[in-house]
């Protein structure tokens, strides 16, 4: 009976040790939770849970439930937050140098984009992320953005003139807009919707994958595909939270990252072959056929915020990717 005993109190003790060996972390985002970010999300969890037989555990917390993008940052360099799924607008205020990634009509093509960013130049970003009190984990994606309005459709630079146009907190996308003619409005993202069925703003601009995620066509009759931007989006995580891992657990973090990005740039590409019907099956009048040149040629003064301060080194080197 004893030995009983004794084996039952050791069964409950390993079983109380194992349990407050869990460890559940939150995954942040700004987009509802069958968005590309949402399916990044859920990818990274399965894959931490898998990798670590279920020590550590995880639920997404979509639709800017912890703020606003540049809040969560925040929130990941001071502990408060685990790990957030972010597009770079906000994160060129605390890593300058991914400003260069926002330039307007800088990369040709998704191959390209995907080139720069898995490659050496996307991990020496990488490297300045983690030297801002942040941990860079792996590049994912948002897309080429597109600009919607209620206003009218846009088929040239002269369609932007004084249209309200909500951009992201990014010196370069302001600068671009403001050279085409628009007039940009920076706010953060959950509060876009309001502001645009209030009519605070005409428009936004944004990938294919946020629009249809976000069901703009409930407030917006206009798209016009200017793919004047490539957007990425970075998974980041909390140097508190990677501070206190071992060696084979920080590990673990960057594999689920870059199943992350896989699973988001694969719903992107389904998005992108996908979107457009699904924006015009919801009432929304779709411009595909523009002539970019124009918007391109306004838009380069937009570069000198980047090049005046930091040099045309980096931009060089991205678009002398093959």
């Amino acid at each position: 009976m004893k030995h009983t005993i004794t084996a039952l109190s050791g069964a409950l003790i390993l079983a109380a040790g194992l349990a407050q060996a869990q460890q559940s972390i939150v995954v942040g985002h700004t987009l509802s939770p069958e968005s590309h970010y949402g399916i990044g999300a859920e990818a990274f969890i399965a894959k931490v849970e898998e990798l670590s037989g279920g020590t550590f555990t995880g639920d997404q917390a979509a639709a800017g439930q912890l703020g606003g993008e540049r809040d969560m940052i925040e929130g990941l360099q001071i502990g408060s937050l685990d790990v957030v799924i972010t597009s770079t607008g906000p994160l060129g205020n605390f890593v300058p140098e991914v400003y260069a990634l926002d330039l307007p009509f800088l990369f040709r093509d998704y191959d390209h984009a995907r080139t720069v960013l898995d490659g050496e130049i996307g991990q020496e970003l990488l490297a300045k992320i983690d030297e801002n009190q942040l941990v860079g984990l792996a590049w994912s994606e948002n897309g080429f953005r597109h600009v919607t309005n209620s206003q009218r459709p846009v088929r040239t630079p002269a369609d932007l003139d004084g249209l309200k146009l909500r951009t992201m907190e990014n010196r370069v996308h302001m600068e671009a807009f403001s050279q085409m003619g628009a007039a940009p409005t920076p706010m953060a993202f959950p509060e876009l919707f309001t502001a645009l069925q209030q009519g605070v703003v005409d428009g936004q601009e944004n990938p294919v994958t946020v629009i249809t995620a976000s069901k703009f066509w409930e407030v917006q009759g206009h798209v016009s595909l200017t793919g004047h931007v490539y957007s990425p989006a970075v998974i980041l995580a909390s140097p508190v939270l990677i501070d206190g891992l071992t060696d084979e657990q920080r590990g673990w973090f960057y594999e689920a990252a870059v199943a992350s990005a896989e699973a988001t740039r694969a719903e992107v590409n389904r998005l992108e072959d996908a979107g457009v019907a699904v924006m015009r099956e919801n009432g929304m009048e779709v411009i595909t056929e523009i002539d970019k040149a124009p918007f391109a040629e306004l838009a380069q003064p937009a570069y000198a915020v980047y090049t005046d301060q930091y040099g045309p080194e980096l931009v060089e080197r991205i678009q002398a990717v093959e």
